[in-house]
């Protein structure tokens, strides 16, 4: 029997590692169970399944992930500055502390304290990985069609 290949309708069970480019991991299922995901359901941004299409069971690569194919670049419009008082006065304000605001559609989204100056506080709405190059380690363990074959 042919080995089937990553597509659109293919359930995948793979190791991923994401590097940034001093070798820092970021994420890795290599030291643990691999990762299961249908291909097309969200759980990988579609440009990170676009460098799984058309890979078999057995297969390993290892790409360099440019940020507009990754998680964009910094936008210097998604800084904010918001007063002190939005904030609890018990929560402890420091860069780098994350903190969790509910956008216009009532979604989580996460902001990163960048400063603080007196009763301005500076929060960075960017995705943390914004504007890295990255480095996708990939092997894939199994490939499955996704429900009943048509």
């Amino acid at each position: 029997m042919k080995e089937l290949p990553v597509d659109k309708g293919t359930q995948v069970t793979l190791h991923f590692a994401l590097k940034f480019d001093s070798g820092e991991v970021v994420d890795t299922t290599f030291d643990k169970n691999p990762a299961t995901l249908d291909i097309g359901d969200e759980s990988l941004p579609a440009n990170f399944e676009a460098y799984l299409m058309g890979m078999i069971a057995g297969d390993k690569a290892s790409y360099q992930v440019p940020p507009e194919k990754a998680f964009g670049q910094r936008n210097p419009n998604n800084l904010q500055l918001m007063k002190r008082h939005v904030f609890g006065a018990d929560m402890v304000l420091e860069p780098g502390v994350v903190v969790s605001f509910a956008d216009a559609r009532q979604q989580e989204l996460p902001g990163t304290i960048s400063r603080v100056e007196g009763d301005e506080v500076e929060v960075d709405f960017n995705h943390p990985l914004s504007g890295r190059t990255l480095t996708f380690d990939v092997e894939i363990i199994d490939v499955e069609p996704v429900g009943p074959a048509h």
